[in-house]
């Protein structure tokens, strides 16, 4: 056994040294062929080498050669471009020399002709200077002559030049006034006629004053009341004064607030068909005509702005315009008055092509301040102006109703037109009373206007105020400045006076020669 072992062994050395024999045998074999394939690259390698090196230094000799040559050219084409500016040059400068040779030579000349004027100014004004003093003499020897100095002369040429223009200027006022006149006369009249043609609005008088019918003279103890209670406790409710007289079968109720003068009537009428006249049952009444009035009022408003066409107004606003049912200005209904404003104005504004709804708005709301203006301090414009700002109405709205009586100058068109809308709602014949002591003082406050002119002899206001005849002294009124008069003297009234319309400035002159044949 052990033999075999020793054997076995002695196999596995020899196998392991022949393996290990035949390793380095390839190893070396193989070494051998890559220093082969090593060496023969380094010479390919080399090989391609001094070719690339034998290229690029062709391929630079040419790039050399292409580079001198560009070179060349490009100097060519600068060497010629620089010929051609210095070419350009050179005639610039001959032109430049030329010119400077041009201007010397004008420049010669004006000095020349600077000279030659300086020589004759100083012969002209040697001139005038003698011709001064030649003017001097003759106006010496004018004055001498004469036995005017010159200031006495220019104020003799000056009057009697004042005395030509007057009668021009008469004369040229006339015609422009007639004409200007005519024009807008007629123009005025076709827009007024047609205005007034198509508003068709009712209209009333009336008073501070309403009566009550009663159904008998009875009713009128009732009323009273024991020891004057009811009467009184009506008056302090309604705060108007119940005039119990003779009168049959009637009872005045009297107060300058229509609005309270309204409910003691509403009061009055539904205590009489009820027959309960108590004092409880007084202030009862009272506070439920009051409510209804309001819901009248309310529905009277509404109604104005439908019937006028206009929308988004203040509810607020719908109220105080319900309030105007109400009030009266002159005898005239206030409402009414509004709404034939607000017609008139739309209307005109339509024909002169202007917004005809802001027209007709401004045409409603201008007296809105009468609605307040018993229970509010100042002029019913004042407070209009207030409420229209409060409840943020367009400017031209508010512009219009502070300027319709003229407390502001008008200064829009629309302004222009609601005044005019106005005082033809105002003006016509029937519109409004006017108390006869108020109508006598505009007429006397007319005629003295007119004699307190120089020359006036006498004055007459005539047609109801609508005209003011003057009679001037023909000694001291020319017919030259006849005109002038008429003119100055409606002027101071349209200064002075406030008056619906227009008035009329008649002047006359006129000269009678009396003599009796023997």
């Amino acid at each position: 056994m052990p033999s075999v072992w020793i054997t076995v062994l002695a196999v596995l050395v020899c196998a392991v040294i022949s393996g290990v024999v035949c390793f380095f045998a390839g190893v070396s074999h193989r070494k051998k062929t890559a220093e082969q394939k090593i060496g023969s690259a380094e010479e390919e390698a080399k090989r391609l080498v001094n070719d690339a090196m034998k290229t690029a230094q062709q391929k630079r000799k040419e790039a050399l050669v292409e580079a001198k040559d560009a070179a060349l050219q490009m100097k060519t084409e600068a060497d010629k471009e620089i010929k051609d500016r210095r070419n350009e040059l050179t005639r610039q400068e001959r032109r430049l020399d030329q010119k400077e040779e041009a201007i010397d030579r004008k420049t010669a000349a004006i000095e020349q002709k600077e000279e030659d004027l300086r020589q004759r100014n100083e012969l002209v004004e040697a001139r005038l200077s003698e011709v001064e003093q030649i003017r001097v003499r003759q106006l010496e020897k004018l004055e001498t002559i004469a036995g005017l100095s010159s200031e006495d002369a220019k104020q003799l040429l000056l009057s009697r030049l004042d005395e030509q223009l007057a009668h021009e200027k008469a004369m040229h006022i006339a015609a422009y006034e007639s004409q200007t006149k005519d024009e807008a006369e007629t123009m005025a009249r076709e827009l007024i006629t047609m205005a007034i043609a198509r508003c068709a609005a009712d209209h009333s008088s009336e008073a501070t004053v309403s009566v009550v019918a009663l159904p008998s003279d009875e009713m009128k103890g009732r009323i009273i009341g024991r020891e004057g209670r009811n009467i009184r406790a009506l008056e302090t409710a309604t705060g108007v004064d119940l005039i119990i007289d003779d009168t049959p079968e009637a009872i005045t109720l009297s107060s300058f607030d229509p609005v309270r003068r309204e409910i003691a009537r509403m009061t009055l009428e539904k205590l009489i068909s009820d027959g309960r006249i108590h004092p409880a049952r007084i202030e009862e009444t009272v506070d439920k005509c009051r409510r209804e009035l309001e819901l009248t009022m309310k529905r009277e408003g509404e109604k104005a702005v439908m019937d006028v066409g206009l929308h988004s107004i203040h509810p607020d606003i719908v109220k105080l315009l319900g309030r105007l049912r109400f009030r009266t200005s002159y005898g005239q209904n206030v409402l009414n008055h509004s709404l034939e404003v607000a017609y008139l104005s739309g209307v005109l504004a339509g024909e002169l092509g202007l917004n005809v709804t802001q027209a007709k708005r401004a045409g409603l709301l201008h007296d809105i301040g009468k609605a307040l203006d018993h229970e509010i301090e100042g002029s019913h414009i004042s407070i209009g102006v207030e409420i229209a700002k409060k409840y943020k109405e367009n400017p031209a709205v508010i512009h219009a109703i502070e300027a319709h009586h003229g407390d502001v100058e008008a200064k829009t068109p629309l302004a222009f037109i609601v005044m005019a809308a106005d005082a033809i709602s105002a003006a016509r014949p029937g519109a409004r009373r006017e108390n006869l002591e108020s109508y006598i003082k505009r007429l006397e406050s007319l005629e003295e206007i007119a004699k307190s002119f120089e020359g006036v002899e006498s004055s007459f206001a005539i047609q109801a105020g609508r005209e003011v005849r003057i009679m001037v002294r023909p000694d001291a009124v020319d017919d030259d400045h006849l005109i002038l008069l008429a003119h100055a003297i409606s002027q101071k009234i349209e200064d002075e006076l406030d008056y619906p319309g227009q008035i009329k400035v008649n002047v006359i002159r006129e000269s009678r020669a009396v003599e009796y044949a023997k």
